[in-house]
């Protein structure tokens, strides 16, 4: 995700839609949000990654529900709120989080590359950390949230 890096331009700016969860703060890029939803009621399907609580049904269309605690391998599951519904290679997923605070614009030099090792999430799942003030805010790589079977797959079950 080319503008996430940090290119040392001080004029390019990222907009990102700005999330709780597990007590920390994450964003994603605002191109690939389609809407924010309250939590709906989710159909469970059987044969899904642990992490896909099912489907709904938004104004007729199927769309899968991810538990980011449980794709990120969080020991505790915190109840969720709100949904962000997402949009990026054709599938529209919805992502399970606390609440969603506001969005955020940040110049490019408020945003550092990813770690190379992180603790608790895979590091092909961010894109970036950007600095709000004295918080830190992970940059989801909303594209690397899921892998190419994993989106082959819920492709098929919201057919």
């Amino acid at each position: 995700m080319e503008h996430i890096t940090n290119n040392n331009h001080s004029d390019s700016v990222t907009q990102l839609v700005v999330f709780s969860l597990h007590g920390q703060d994450y964003g994603v890029p605002i191109q690939f949000v389609r809407e924010i939803i309250r939590h709906p009621e989710v159909t469970q399907l059987p044969n899904t990654p642990h992490f896909v609580r099912g489907v709904i049904n938004l104004r007729g269309q199927i769309i899968p529900i991810i538990s980011l605690y449980e794709r990120f391998n969080f020991n505790e599951v915190d109840d969720s709120s709100k949904v962000v519904i997402v949009e990026y290679g054709g599938l529209i997923v919805g992502l399970e989080v606390n609440e969603v605070s506001q969005v955020h614009t940040l110049s490019a030099d408020r945003i550092s590359s990813a770690p190379s090792i992180t603790s608790s999430l895979d590091s092909e799942f961010i894109a970036g950390v950007g600095k709000l003030g004295e918080r830190l805010l992970i940059i989801l790589n909303v594209e690397r949230i899921l892998s190419d079977e994993e989106n082959e797959q819920l492709r098929k079950h919201a057919a």
